[in-house]
């Protein structure tokens, strides 16, 4: 294990910067734990969210749980992985619950504890700055805004090593949530029409999904820049604030469509997704809602549907596989959503995200930004 310190975004006030400090994880890896000294990890919303987590999410901590990398060192002899392995970080999942044994890692009864809210409690002191200040344990299982990570192997998918591994973080959360919505919870396919509400990072890897599926998105958002990048990656773009944004939805489609994804968690939006699908039509919300979520009147009518829809209903270790797979084959370029940042441009990078000025920003530790 590296017992010298390594640089890492500590997150210490809800309300104040990322200051990079030195860090350090303190004694060796445990059996089923590998080090991975990071490459690059995306910058998400949920990271964002801690500020306003009204305190549940314990600081100072290290945030960040996009990440990927190569691993430099294994806990024990059954990680699966090797030193030198190329790997994509996602969530952490227990692996014993019903849901992880049902393939349903996202909905481990254990998601929120290991993820948002602090942690292993195991882990307690393991992780401190340089003054031997304890440090929240592994955000999303990671906490890799960081030069390296200390996480179970369970949740890290190991990659091809001629991938650009710097930019693959965002398969393990972001694009493998609007992605795995429409391969995994639709199944959407050619003659499909999909319609997603807000093309951020998530909306947008549901774009590319949908076409590389064969099925047509058409993406909603409220920024002009946004809708122009959506119509690059093949989408039909409309307006959120449109007053007849259902009635344009079913003249295009011929009757509405098939398959509606709401990444925004607007009441008014989400009633109009509702009101786009045709009979026996699904809308999926990926978005947390903090309010009381009203339905007009017939918008559930002739067997159209709604769920919640977490993580893209994904099995990390196979759908990460996939879309890497796809990005190989022209057919999934996520790149095209990306900007690189230093680790030293962490505020940088999370003023441009709020604003809405990059899609999905990454952060590279080690590495040149471009």
């Amino acid at each position: 294990m590296r017992a010298a310190p390594f640089r890492a975004a500590v997150l210490r006030s809800y309300e104040g910067p990322f200051t990079v400090e030195q860090v350090r994880w303190n004694g060796e890896p445990a059996d089923g734990e590998v080090l991975v000294e990071i490459a690059g990890c995306g910058m998400c919303r949920t990271d964002l969210a801690v500020r306003a987590s009204a305190g549940r999410s314990p600081l100072p901590a290290v945030l960040g749980h996009e990440g990927s990398g190569v691993v430099v060192a294994t806990g024990g002899p059954d990680t699966g992985l090797r030193t030198g392995d190329h790997v994509v970080l996602s969530f952490d999942s227990c692996g014993m619950c019903r849901s992880c044994l049902a393939a349903a890692p996202a909905y481990c009864d254990s998601f929120a504890a290991l993820n948002l809210f602090g942690g292993r409690s195991q882990d307690a002191g393991r992780f401190t700055d340089a003054a031997g200040g304890v440090l929240a344990p592994r955000w999303f299982g990671q906490s890799s805004f960081a030069e390296y990570a200390l996480v179970r192997a369970r949740n890290a998918v190991r990659v091809d090593p001629d991938l650009p591994v710097e930019l693959l973080g965002p398969l393990g959360c972001g694009f493998l949530t609007g992605a795995g919505t429409i391969l995994h919870t639709f199944g959407a396919g050619p003659g499909d029409t999909v319609v997603v509400i807000g093309a951020g990072a998530v909306g947008l890897a549901a774009v590319l999904a949908a076409t590389a599926a064969g099925a047509q998105p058409i993406a909603v958002d409220r920024h002009p820049e946004r809708l122009a990048t959506a119509e690059r990656l093949h989408a039909v773009a409309l307006p959120a604030a449109a007053p007849d944004l259902a009635d344009q939805v079913r003249r295009l489609t011929g009757g509405g469509a098939a398959y509606a994804l709401d990444t925004t968690g607007d009441a008014r939006l989400i009633n109009e997704a509702l009101r786009c699908l045709r009979p026996t039509g699904h809308l999926g919300l990926v978005a947390r809602l903090h309010t009381a979520l009203p339905l007009a009147p017939g918008t559930l009518d002739k067997g159209r549907r709604i769920s919640h829809v977490c993580e893209g209903d994904a099995v990390p270790g196979l759908l990460i596989p996939r879309l890497a797979a796809l990005w190989r084959a022209g057919l999934f370029p996520f790149e095209q959503l990306i900007r690189t940042y230093p680790l030293t441009a962490v505020n940088e990078a999370e003023r441009d995200c709020a604003a809405g000025r990059v899609v999905k920003p990454v952060l590279v530790p080690r590495g040149v930004a471009r």
